[in-house]
């Protein structure tokens, strides 16, 4: 090469690094300065500190054992090559450039391979981590009595530095092998060639020391057994494992050792004969013993007596899952053979499988369950709280709203529908989507939302499409925060929709320039942004966005903070990397302020005998948004709760739980970060939720480990499953199964109603109900899952059978066929599964959604369903009264305001050209696309014209003549029928006004 083209290349590598260094100095000064404005700069610094010293110890050691042995390999080279040229001398070529720049491949070359090991090395900061802060678990694995300690913490560490010294010395045995045979110590010619003394000795003690290092890798594979995946059934160690394989690992580890000795013996003799025969009696044995012996006891022994051969290995398999997953006898209450007719603590006296005798006054009486039946789905709901009360375009809530509970002002337990209206940069109009605007004005979201989840605001139009909505109570900036939830500060900087940065602050004096209300603007006050007041902050951010305008912008002064990382998950995620964290955070109202909370799980997947899991998987679910890493688990806690405020974006981690090794460990790492159980105020703990994805991957193994009998588990008789969703085709999860509810309910084991997440349970592959499971988010009793056993010998429906029956009932067949129109359509809500006097309760909501682009759904009607009997009205009473008889439902309360669901049972048991007339009003609103339209219209079908009287006894008589032709059959008639019945909708809409 040229000079020019040398000085050239040269700068171009300089420039090259000099961006990849650079956009890493500047992550990591960002980084810094972030961890910093949240107080939590020690654990920056600590993981830092940890990377860079994983880096120097893994590149010098890779580094020092290459460069050691190639220097060996070089200074004991025979001094005397013989010479020749083109194809007698292939390697003079090389071996001249490697002679005049020794020093250049001496030191590069080792340097460069210790620098990627290094850069390998770094990720494994937490496994480091761990082992130099283990903590005991008090707990002895069944085939060694080691403490499980040993198998978490250590016996990765140890495995990795076996792994690093296995890649030392490979690598430097093909290093000297290859200096050898560059410089002749290694002669390939004749028919056998030949080696320089120097070259055997280097090579066989390098051969001999990985052979040793095998040794030691058999003595692992010994506790590695405690997690053999050899049985499909169960995790750990299997007849065959123990008593072939085992014993295997020990005849190979011998034989290692043997045969790193006859390397070693190369040293002195000269025939590699020895070592050579000692390398195949390794293989040999590895494949004789260690392969074929443990297969032929696996077939001919173990196969087909394997359900009395494994018992001992699937007791040890269902005892440390249950311990690891917190689903032991300790942590689960039982109760067996639930069912009508049960003992006399099942809450019930009925015995009929149909609910005939459970009378109407045993269900008004049971207020635990009964009365708080949750209405509102979160998963269908979010945009009618967007329609209702987003106020503008730049506003939003996310795709799933969440279920909190709060006392009321009799200090009874409600559950509520709640949300955050966030800012959403991303819905502002082409005209708004200026830099200053998203980043700068529209800076903040405003308001607590939450809404009652057993009621709406009236009753639901009787036989039309009329729907209700959620009651709703907004503590905003407009009302000063003091709605039915008080907020102190209702203004929200960090939420779910947060994805942009956000440039806040102002000099003192200075207009405020974020935008607060139509008539408002607003000055952030918080310290909830690094500080970006001096111009070096302000060209890093810069840099780090590829954002001129962040330099030169002139209302940034030394008071502006600049805000990112704002979501809530994400930012306890960057706080504590060790954690797995629930997919839901959800918003809570503590001491005035909202406070976003957030679970922690410590996780493992190197638990002896534990049932490997896929986290991932068992987290699906039909409504799941946020989608959990698809990693093996088998050890999981729910040992943090962390929370975020809303305005400040502080980040605050606590211990919750029982003692947890694996988080003992973490506080040893990162001492002070974690706050004890103690300071969890007792507001903050009434709003803690049992959370979700721990809750799936519990339900997952329970259908399994329930099973106590090794027969019975191993021949998978009694295994349950999670059901399907029967609607998932309406929700937008990635999952199929029917995610668990929160709801608030009194199963026959508890004393009193209690806020808990809730699941169904069928048969494996068929549908019937098997069981029903709870997890507490009482204080009380946090934790504390119920587990209530269906008898086998009588079979109860599951979801899926329930929602079929409940979608073939006639009045429900009938009435979708109106709800079904071009104009409208259905949609059925969360089917609750809940244990009512010594039943199973089915509670299913329907929405009707408007076809226009504006529209959002609303609660129509309420589904029950009761052994053989199904309920079908506009309210929950009506509902739960075609089932049980009058009465049973007179203390649910369906509509907010008492006087009109009373107006609207009379209007359900007699007034049926109301219900006409109320469908024929929601046709002319649909067609009208717009919610002030269906308000005008709802009152102008209440007038008491005789016109309007007129017109809807015409489609009442229209309807009832569709209901005849329906039934004949006749489908000329039918389509007869269905046209006087457009005719007097139009005569309907003409005499309302309704028509447009």
């Amino acid at each position: 090469m040229s000079r020019r083209s040398r000085i050239l290349l040269i700068l171009g590598a300089v420039v090259l690094v000099g961006l990849i260094v650079g956009s890493r100095l500047i992550g990591t000064y960002v980084n810094w300065l972030w961890f910093g404005s949240i107080d939590y700069r020690g654990i920056f610094t600590t993981i830092v500190l940890t990377r860079i010293v994983l880096f120097v110890c893994a590149a010098v050691f890779l580094a020092g054992i290459l460069a050691l042995n190639l220097w060996l390999a070089y200074r004991n080279r025979p001094v005397f090559v013989p010479l020749g040229s083109g194809q007698d001398d292939p390697l003079m070529r090389y071996r001249t450039v490697i002679t005049q720049r020794s020093k250049w491949f001496g030191i590069g070359i080792p340097a460069i391979v210790g620098a990627i090991g290094g850069l390998a090395a770094t990720g494994d900061w937490r496994m480091v981590q761990l082992f130099l802060n283990r903590t005991p678990f008090g707990t002895e694995d069944p085939v060694f009595g080691n403490d499980i300690s040993l198998y978490i913490f250590q016996l990765p560490f140890f495995r990795w530095l076996l792994a690093w010294a296995f890649i030392a010395v490979t690598l430097s045995f093909f290093g000297a092998l290859a200096v050898h045979y560059i410089f002749g110590g290694i002669k390939l010619a004749g028919r056998s060639g030949q080696i320089s003394q120097p070259a055997r000795i280097q090579l066989a003690l390098l051969a001999g020391i990985f052979v040793l290092l095998k040794a030691v890798d058999f003595f692992f594979d010994r506790w590695d057994l405690l997690l053999s995946q050899r049985s499909e059934l169960f995790t750990g160690a299997s007849y065959t494992d123990l008593n072939a394989v085992m014993p295997a690992k020990v005849i190979l580890l011998c034989i290692s050792i043997i045969c790193a000795l006859a390397f070693f013996a190369a040293v002195f003799l000269r025939n590699l004969q020895i070592p050579a025969l000692a390398t195949v009696l390794l293989v040999l044995s590895s494949l004789v013993i260690g392969a074929l012996w443990p297969a032929l006891l696996q077939q001919f022994s173990v196969e087909p007596n394997a359900n009395q051969r494994e018992a001992t290995s699937i007791e040890r398999n269902i005892a440390a899952t249950r311990q690891a997953f917190g689903i032991s006898k300790e942590d689960v209450t039982v109760r067996e053979n639930y069912t009508q007719g049960g003992d006399s603590d099942s809450g019930g006296s009925g015995s009929g499988s149909d609910g005939s005798d459970v009378t109407p006054e045993e269900v008004a009486q049971d207020t635990g369950t009964v009365s708080n039946v949750r209405l509102l789905d979160p998963s269908l709901l979010s945009e009618t709280f967007t329609q209702l009360q987003q106020q503008f375009n730049f506003y939003g809530f996310p795709e799933e709203l969440d279920i909190d509970r709060y006392r009321d002002e009799n200090g009874e337990l409600q559950d509520y529908l709640v949300a955050v209206r966030g800012i959403n940069t991303d819905g502002l109009a082409e005209n708004q989507q200026s830099w200053i605007n998203r980043h700068m004005v529209y800076t903040h979201g405003n308001g607590f939302v939450s809404a009652p989840a057993d009621r709406v605001s009236s009753v639901p139009g009787e036989g039309g499409d009329t729907g209700a909505y959620p009651v709703f109570s907004m503590s905003d900036v407009a009302n000063d925060g003091q709605g039915e939830i008080p907020v102190e500060q209702p203004r929200v900087y960090y939420g779910e929709l947060n994805q942009d940065y956000a440039i806040v602050g102002a000099e003192q004096g200075e207009e405020p320039q974020e935008y607060d209300t139509q008539n408002s603007r607003y000055t952030y006050k918080g310290e909830g942004g690094v500080g970006i007041g001096n111009w070096f902050n302000r060209a890093v951010f810069a840099a780090n966005y590829g954002e001129r305008n962040i330099l030169f912008n002139q209302e940034i002064g030394s008071q502006s903070q600049i805000m990112f990382n704002r979501n809530p998950r994400e930012r306890v995620q960057k706080v504590a990397p060790w954690l797995k964290l629930d997919g839901d955070p959800y918003p809570a109202v503590i001491d005035g302020k909202i406070k976003w909370i957030v679970d922690g799980y410590t996780t493992l997947n190197n638990y002896p005998y534990s049932k490997l899991t896929s986290f991932g998987q068992a987290a699906s679910d039909s409504t799941s948004n946020v989608a959990q890493p698809d990693q093996q688990i088998n050890y999981i806690r729910n040992s943090v709760k962390a929370t975020v405020d809303a305005y400040t974006g502080e980040v605050t981690l606590y211990e919750f739980g029982e003692k947890d090794p694996v988080l003992e460990a973490w506080k040893g790492v990162f001492p002070g970060v974690i706050k004890p159980k103690s300071e969890i105020s007792d507001e903050l703990r009434q709003h803690f939720r049992y959370p979700a994805d721990m809750f799936k991957v519990q339900r997952e193994l329970l259908a399994r480990y329930h099973v106590d009998d090794p027969g019975d588990f191993y021949a998978t008789r009694g295994f349950w499953e999670v059901p399907n969703d029967p609607n998932q085709d309406q929700r937008s999860g990635s999952g199929e199964k029917q995610p668990p509810f929160y709801v608030i309910a009194q199963a026959p084991t508890q004393n009193r109603p209690t806020f808990q997440l809730t699941s169904a349970m069928t048969a494996l592959e068929r549908p019937n109900l098997s069981a029903w499971i709870s997890a507490s988010s009482d204080p009380e009793t946090y934790g504390q899952i119920t587990m209530l056993e269906l008898p086998t010998d009588n079979q109860t429906p599951g979801p899926v059978q329930v929602q079929r029956q409940m979608e073939s009932t006639p009045k429900v067949t009938e009435d979708r066929t109106l709800f079904d129109n071009p104009g409208v359509r259905a949609m059925f809500g969360n089917l609750l599964t809940l244990p009512v006097e010594g039943g199973m309760l089915y509670v299913e909501p329907i929405y009707i959604r408007p076809n226009s682009e504006d529209s959002y759904p609303q609660l129509a009607r309420v589904l029950t369903s009761y052994g053989d009997s199904v309920g079908y009205a506009d309210t929950l009473q009506g509902s739960l009264e075609q089932v049980f008889g009058p009465g049973a439902g007179q203390n649910t309360e369906t509509a907010e305001d008492e006087n009109q669901q009373q107006d609207g049972q009379g209007q359900q048991q007699g007034d049926q050209g109301q219900q006409q007339g109320d469908q024929g009003q929601q046709q002319g609103d649909q067609d009208q696309q717009s919610d002030q339209d269906q308000q005008q219209g709802s009152g102008q079908g209440q007038q008491n014209s005789s016109e309007v009287n007129q017109a809807v006894q015409e489609v009442q008589a229209a309807m009832e003549e569709v209901r005849s032709a329906q039934s004949s059959g006749d489908l000329g008639q039918l389509g007869q029928a269905f046209q006087r019945l457009e005719e007097a909708m139009n005569r309907y809409e003409e005499v309302t006004g309704d028509g447009g």
